[in-house]
């Protein structure tokens, strides 16, 4: 009989997770994002942080690192690529569990709107995030 899975917990105050071990102040393209998020290197984060977290971004060049700390597969795992060119990121990714893989500053919005959902959608900028929606009339069409 297979062990029961282990429980996905996040509470209220979970903030977002974001493993990077980059010297940048924004290594994976957060800037103007307002979502609570905790931003450690690889070695500083706990495995706690790691489970209650609501998502957390995996900064690709900390992948090796990241895969020495045999950390459980958990939903919400998004691997965030600095290198475009880097094919292997992809093999790598469904390695550990990532359900995601996104370039660091393409398509921000969909980042963001992942982020929101993650955390109840409270800090969203609704705005900003959907101002070229479905419902909007395609350029040129008036």
């Amino acid at each position: 009989m297979p062990a029961p899975a282990q429980a996905f917990s996040h509470g209220p105050q979970a903030p977002v997770l974001v493993i990077s071990d980059g010297a940048g102040e924004d290594p994976v393209g957060l800037r103007e994002c307002p979502v609570p998020r905790l931003d450690l290197p690889t070695p500083l984060f706990s495995a706690a942080e790691y489970q209650r977290a609501p998502l957390v971004l995996l900064d690709d060049r900390s992948y090796a690192a990241f895969t020495l700390r045999h950390m459980p597969t958990r939903p919400g795992l998004i691997v965030v690529l600095a290198d475009a060119d880097d094919a292997t990121v992809y093999p790598r990714a469904a390695a550990i569990g990532a359900e995601a893989v996104v370039r660091a500053g393409e398509d921000p919005a969909w980042l963001h709107l992942r982020l929101h959902d993650a955390t109840g959608c409270r800090y969203a900028h609704w705005e900003a995030l959907l101002a070229r929606g479905p419902t909007d009339p395609p350029p040129g069409s008036n």
